[in-house]
Parts: C-alpha cells; structure tokens; sequence
C-alpha cells in the first residue's frame, strides 16, 4: 500500500500499512521548528480575536510590508501564498504545455503542480546526495531546450546546500538561453540571506524564488508563504490567485515572526548541535549521512541492513520517519529525520540503538 507524499499526520502512515498507533509517538517526519511558534504568538492570540470579525488586508498587510523591509526589496516584486504550496500551484501555471527541468531528488509538489497543468517535465538526477553536487554540465544542455528550470535550495529531503556559485552560473545560463528558475529557498532561514538568491531578482526577471514561512517559525497550520521576482511575473500571478487569499491571522502573526532573530538565532543553534551529534552517531554506526545544513538529516542504513523492516520497526516504537519512497533517487533507501525537541531525540536514540545492537553483523 503506498505511503503519504509528505510528512506530517503520523496517523495516515500507521493507518495505510494497518499498524496499531501508540499512545506516544514522536513524529520526526516532519521538520519545522522544534521550539515550536515564537512565544508572542500565544500571548497575542486572544487580542487577535476581533480578527475574525472583519475581512483581512486585500493586500496582504502587514505581513506584504514586513517581507518587503526583511529582504530590502519593493512590495511590487513579492506576491503573498496560502503557504508556499499555493504559490507552486500558481507558478506552474506559467508552464502549461511547457518543458520544465527538475532537479531530483527533491519536493514532490514541484511534479505535482506540474504536471496538473499540463507542464512537459524533464527529470535531472544527482547521484552525489552526501554533498547533492549539481550536474551543472547536462543542466545546462538541457536548459537550452527547456522553458523552466525548479531547484531547492537548501534541497529537500537531504538537507544539503548547493553551490552559490553553481546557481549563480544557472541563472546566468538561463539568462541566455531564455530559461527561468523557480528556486524553491523554503529552508533557507536556517543556512543565512547570505545565501539567498532572492536579491538576484532584480537584476535577472527570468528568476523567482519561493520562501516559506513554516519550517523556521512553526506555523504549518497558519498557511503562509512568499515569492519574490520581478514586477511583471508577480502581477501574472496575482491575478490568478483568489481574493483574500490569506487569513489575517497569518497575515498579523507573520509579521510579528519576522522580527524574532534572537528567536532564529537560538533555534538554529539548537539545530546545529542536535543534527551534528546525530550526523556523527549515523556515522559511527555505519549509516551514510548527508551533509545537511537544515533542522533534520537525511541517511541510509549499513549495507545488508533493510530499509522496510527497519521504517517498520520504528514505528512500533512509536518513531515516525520520513520515508523517501517517492523521492526519485531516493527511492525508500533513505530516511530523513527532523530534528526535536530533547525527549524525542532521547526517544530516537534509544529506538535507533536497539536496532543496531540487534542488527549487528548484517552488513556486507
């Protein structure tokens, strides 16, 4: 029975293979923030009752202007999504009947959206995941036939950042060659703007990159995210979304999240040192790990040790893991773990731990 196309919901991965759920179970599979919303949100929320009594800001206000000030760029340049899942439907959209280049393994929502309206999709793969090294040469090829081109950055699910310098030269490839990049930067908050290539839209109209507001500030359910690119490709935008398409909650308390840096600034050095002490524990236990930058890991196990079994049992013990069985490359070998708060990394450790003792002397 196939396994859901995203993490989250535990409860639809025990149902679908016929497992008893536990009474506890900590859901890895999943990766925002494991400190959860920054602490202003539940103190607010009471004063944002009134809220609901009116309609929200046809603009997007004050979220529009906050995005605007945080990246220095001009509001006519972002356009507003009910998470960045609402803007990948509408980018593709720009693509009917057109050929669009994507970048695997990466997030399935690209194909999905794609595919929907019509889009003529070329797989590329990278066989490096430990360090997720572009094929710059055959992309490049391939984008001179090609109307799009849809990369992650830091990528989704290994975790890996690529080289500025490589989507440097792509978007300077896809300038000549007339091919646009949709630059998906969803978990760009936890790597640094530095690395951004959201200030590379000005200067390059063929450019749009898509940032989310889920993973760093812990408000998947609040559907929030933004694009930035060119004037032009925002205003086509815009006019095929609906209305009103935010709430005002999401639009007051994602305004407020933009202003937590000291809240960031901790959550990443959590991140940093949880997911350097499971890269190194991986390691030692035989396990190939990718050299992620984000808040989770993505690996795989010792040779002779089987990924099925191993998803399985992991579950019994009530760890849920991100299968990667539709990640094309991927392909199930792989798992991605996001990163918790310490009782469930306590939980994992112990889960992973009995697994190996209990699997020792079965690699190859």
């Amino acid at each position: 029975m196939p396994l859901p196309n995203h993490g989250a919901n535990p409860h639809n991965v025990y149902q679908q293979l016929g497992l008893t759920m536990p009474e506890v179970v900590y859901d890895f599979s999943e990766n925002v923030n494991a400190e959860g919303p920054p602490a202003f949100v539940e103190a607010r929320l009471r004063t944002l009752y009134s809220l609901i009594q009116r309609y929200p800001d046809p603009d997007g206000e004050p979220f529009l202007t906050k995005v605007a000030a945080f990246h220095q760029v001009a509001k006519e340049t972002i356009l507003l999504g009910n998470g960045a899942s609402e803007l990948f439907s509408v980018v593709a959209r720009r693509y009917v009947g057109k050929r669009v280049i994507i970048v695997h393994p990466t997030f399935s929502e690209y194909e999905r959206t794609l595919r929907a309206a019509g889009a003529d999709i070329v797989p590329i793969l990278v066989t490096d995941f430990i360090h997720y090294t572009l094929p710059m040469d055959v992309l490049k090829e391939e984008m001179e036939k090609a109307d799009a081109l849809y990369i992650c950055t830091p990528n989704n699910p290994t975790g890996v950042l690529p080289k500025k310098e490589d989507l440097l030269a792509l978007v300077e490839h896809g300038r000549s060659v007339s091919c646009e990049l949709v630059i998906d930067e969803a978990f760009m908050d936890w790597v640094g703007e530095a690395y951004s290539m959201i200030h590379h839209c000005a200067q390059n109209p063929h450019v749009i990159v898509v940032r989310s507001m889920t993973k760093m500030y812990a408000i998947p359910g609040l559907r929030l995210g933004y694009l930035v690119a060119h004037s032009s490709i925002v205003s086509t935008l815009k006019d095929m979304l609906p209305h009103w398409n935010l709430n005002a909650f999401a639009l007051v308390i994602g305004a407020g999240c933009l202003d937590e840096q000291q809240y960031c600034q901790q959550a990443i050095a959590y991140a940093t040192t949880q997911r350097g002490r499971l890269h190194q524990y991986l390691q030692e236990n035989g396990c190939q790990v990718t050299n992620s930058v984000t808040n989770y890991v993505c690996f795989t196990l010792p040779q002779g040790q089987q990924a099925d079994p191993f998803f399985t049992y992991c579950l019994g013990q009530g760890v849920v893991l991100r299968h990667t069985k539709n990640f094309q490359g991927l392909q199930g070998e792989w798992f991605r773990i996001g990163i918790k708060d310490i009782a469930a990394m306590t939980s994992l450790h112990n889960c992973l731990q009995a697994w190996f003792n209990a699997n020792k002397g079965r690699e190859k």
